[in-house]
């Protein structure tokens, strides 16, 4: 079976235009990937309307035998709107590549280039191919801000920048060629068009409506103050010793200890956050783990062995060091922190409505900063958007009424999954 169609925005010259892609499924033992198009022509419209009025009528296009087909021209016109992760601002790429690379910065440059990419690939343009290929940065988006720190990371980071200054319009030309916007049924677009502006109309009003609530929130609220002024003072004083209430060793070194449940066995082990990167308990790609939190209250107590690890660069290490050798230091896990990855495989196999969000969003972040700790891009490559793993995963993470659900079966799916576990375990030193 394949994976569903994605309504998507593209930025460019000629304007904000949507239109329908459908990322890599497979089929008859073959890897396919399309765009709403016909032969040589990607058609894109100005807005929802146009599309959806485009395919409740159309009988031929590129699109027409794909495996979810069927359940497209069935859409309303709220579900043919691309949501923020499918919009691509192509014509705004210079302007990005004139900031900084920031986390946030790279990430929307990389799900551009990824989709000029696709586009590229479906549509076999070698100009965009050429552009892409001449500049080894644009392969290094995905992995974050790691490739672009440092001095060889700024030479990067600058040539990238020239590229796009030089070579970007060969882009945009190319891929603005390639649009064509057909006619659609007047009386379908009519009523396509009544159907967009209705949804417009309610979600205005939706918004006023919260508005008008906080409004409300807000008097009353005031009102409470002035009415309880009398009790002020000891409001006051609760707060007070709210704020006072100790929150623990832990937070307040800034390092958390983790609890790992794999079908193997429990892990216990530590992480933090340095300039908002992740830090585990250990080097080199291996993170130093116990069976349980005496064996690692014990290991932090003969800190020698640990002296090394890159949680040692933590300012507070000392602290925690100083602690478990007086034998002050207790192992609490914060229940954020247990991260169960058991049983979340057979949970995908089965679908969506199997998976817990709590746990995959869990495993997921825990998977995600060991890949980022190590450099290892094999995690933020699977859950791509564009990946049938990473398309699985967004749904559950960022429900949207708008968005098709995936389709099974999801063998690939677990496959994909299962191997990014399985990488992750085998990083793991039992003590």
């Amino acid at each position: 079976m394949a994976q569903d169609i994605i309504p998507i925005e593209l930025g460019l010259p000629q304007g904000d235009l949507v239109t329908l892609w459908a990322p890599r499924w497979r089929e008859d033992g073959e890897e396919w990937e399309a765009f709403l198009g016909d032969e040589e022509d990607l058609y894109a419209f100005p807005d929802s309307a146009h599309l959806a009025a485009y395919v409740r009528t159309a009988e031929e296009h590129d699109l027409i035998d794909h495996p979810a087909w069927e359940a497209v021209p069935a859409l309303n016109v709220p579900e043919l709107i691309p949501d923020d992760d499918h919009c691509y601002d192509l014509v705004g790429v210079p302007e990005l590549v004139a900031e900084d690379p920031d986390s946030w910065t790279l990430s929307e440059l990389a799900e551009i280039v990824n989709i000029v990419r696709s586009l590229a690939d479906v549509c076999d343009l070698e100009e965009v191919h050429e552009v892409l290929d001449s500049c080894e940065a644009f392969f290094l988006l995905d992995q974050g801000q790691l490739p672009f720190t440092g001095r060889e990371g700024t030479r990067l980071w600058n040539d990238l920048s020239k590229t796009v200054s030089e070579k970007w319009d060969v882009v945009l030309d190319s891929i603005d060629e390639l649009v064509t916007t057909p006619d659609v049924d007047s009386a379908t677009l009519d009523q396509t068009t009544e159907e967009l502006a209705a949804f417009h109309e309610e979600s205005a009003e939706a918004e006023a409506g919260v508005d008008s609530e906080d409004d409300d929130l807000d008097t009353v609220d005031r009102d409470s103050d002035d009415a309880d002024d009398s009790d002020d003072s000891e409001g006051a004083v609760a707060d007070d010793d709210a704020d006072d209430e100790p929150a623990g060793f832990w937070f307040e070194v800034g390092i958390d200890p983790i609890k790992i449940v794999l079908p193997s066995r429990d892990y216990y082990t530590l992480r933090c956050y340095l300039d908002d990167e992740p830090v585990f308990l250990g080097a080199d790609g291996t993170i130093e783990a116990y069976p349980s939190e005496r064996a690692l209250a014990r290991a932090l107590a003969d800190g020698g062995k640990l002296a090394h690890t890159d949680i040692a660069e933590v300012s507070t290490w000392d602290e925690v060091l100083a602690a478990a050798t007086a034998g002050e230091l207790e192992i609490e896990v914060d229940p954020d922190n247990i991260y169960v990855l058991t049983g979340l495989d057979e949970d995908i196999a089965e679908g969506v409505d199997a998976i817990d969000p709590t746990q995959l969003e869990l495993a997921v972040e825990l998977l995600t900063d060991a890949a980022d700790w190590t450099g290892d891009d094999e995690v933020s490559k699977a859950l791509a958007s564009s990946e049938r793993l990473g398309w699985l995963v967004s749904f559950v993470l960022h429900p949207d009424p708008t968005r098709l659900t995936p389709s099974p079966p999801f063998d690939d799916e677990q496959q994909a999954w299962r191997r990014l576990v399985d990488s992750f375990e085998s990083r793991l030193h039992l003590n």
